[in-house]
Parts: structure tokens; sequence; C-alpha cells
């Protein structure tokens, strides 16, 4: 569904993704880890087209998105769940996620307003409330259930957890492996290696703008070197 193939990405003269490449295939998990500053969020807004690749390519479904723009990209089947959420703060949840809703390409619209807020019951309760009066657990589930909306063939996570209660999280998890089960192809960014490996089907590492092991959940939990080389574990 998505191939990355050796992107070379800067920011001004200062190369930061050297030969990136991953992908993912329908109906998988895959994971992208690494420490801070090694390039992860760089290669998702190469993938948006927020950053574009100075040279390789970004395939989607066959099609080669490395030079769209952003929209258009967003509007091929990809669903963003950008690090720092990036709600609408002065949208009621409803109003932030009717906002963006649309068909996927093939003119899927599974994944409606009720279905939503049927994935997250806090959502519900609080669909008259504004961004701005949400928790921080609160505003990503409405980044996540916003980019549902969408309904993507695709859906990335950049920290899909980062900064959240122990609790939260659990919900967010608990969410993610749903919609595994559902078949829904995931790409996710995050920290917990223990909760990405359960309801990842593989694993990339990424140091330094280029990845350095990649893996299945056995694999990476087996391997206390990786971890600790290049995750700091």
């Amino acid at each position: 569904m998505l191939e990355i193939r050796n992107i070379r990405t800067f920011y001004g003269q200062s190369q930061v993704l050297f030969d990136m490449a991953l992908s993912v295939s329908a109906g998988e998990v895959v994971t992208l880890m690494g420490r801070n500053g090694m390039g992860k969020t760089t290669t998702i807004r190469s993938i948006m087209g927020l950053t574009p690749a100075k040279s390789g390519d970004v395939l989607f479904n066959g099609q080669n998105i490395t030079s769209l723009p952003p929209y258009k990209i967003a509007r091929m089947g990809i669903g963003l769940v950008p690090e720092g959420r990036m709600i609408s703060p002065n949208l009621s949840v409803e109003e932030n996620l009717i906002a963006t809703s649309h068909a996927s390409p093939s003119g899927n619209e599974n994944w409606t307003l009720a279905r939503t807020l049927d994935l997250f019951p806090r959502l519900h309760e609080r669909r008259t409330s504004m961004g701005n009066q949400l928790s921080g657990g609160e505003q990503q589930m409405l980044a996540i259930a916003r980019a549902l909306m969408t309904n993507p063939d695709l859906l990335i996570l950049d920290e899909a957890t980062e900064g959240l209660a122990p609790l939260i999280r659990q919900e967010i998890w608990a969410c993610l492996a749903g919609l595994k089960a559902d078949g829904q192809s995931i790409l996710v960014i995050d920290k917990n290696i223990r909760a990405l490996c359960d309801i990842a089907d593989r694993h990339y590492i990424i140091e330094k703008g280029a990845i350095v092991w990649e893996g299945d959940s056995p694999a990476l939990l087996e391997n206390d070197e990786v971890k600790h080389q290049y995750l700091g574990i």
C-alpha cells in the first residue's frame, strides 16, 4: 500500500533523511521507532508532502505521490494524526469531525459521525465542547477520530500516546488494536515498545535519518542489543 524508496529530505541545506526506505502492506500495522531527532517526523512529513523529498519516491497504492501537494495526498486515502494533535480549538468536537470528513477515493464511507463517536465514548459525552476545552487525552482521541472521518486506507499516527496519562494510553492502544482487527492499515510512531509489539506486525528503527534495523515483534523483543543501542532501553 505504501512504499518509500530511498528518499532524501532536507531542511534548507541540512539533510535529515538518507535513502530512507520502508513499506506498509494492506492490513498491516507497522511502527517507526528511534530516539528523538532521528528523522521519524520528517519521514511522515515527506510522505504527506509537507516537507517533500528532494530525491527518491513515495508510492501509495501504486501511484507516485512524491511531488503532490499535501491536500491531494490526504484525499488519496491517507489519514494523519499529527504530533501535537492540531485540532481546531474554536470548533466543537462534532464540528472538528464534520469539517474534514469525506469518503475514500473508492467511495467508502464506513466512518460516519455516529460510528466515530461510538468508538470514543468520551468524545460522545463532550461532542458539543470546544476543542480548547478538552483534556490532552480527549484531544488525541479527537485527532484520531478526525483522521478516521476521512475514511483512510492508511492511518498514520505521529507520537500516538506521547504525554498522555496511563489510562488514556490504554484506551488509545485498545482503539488501535480494534482498528487492526478491522483490517485498517496503520503506520505508527511511539516510544512504548511493549504496546507497539502487542499490536504491530513489523517494526523499523531509524537512526540519523536511515533505517538501521527491521523485523517482527518477537525479533525486537529478544534483541536487547538493538533496543539498548538505538532506543536507549
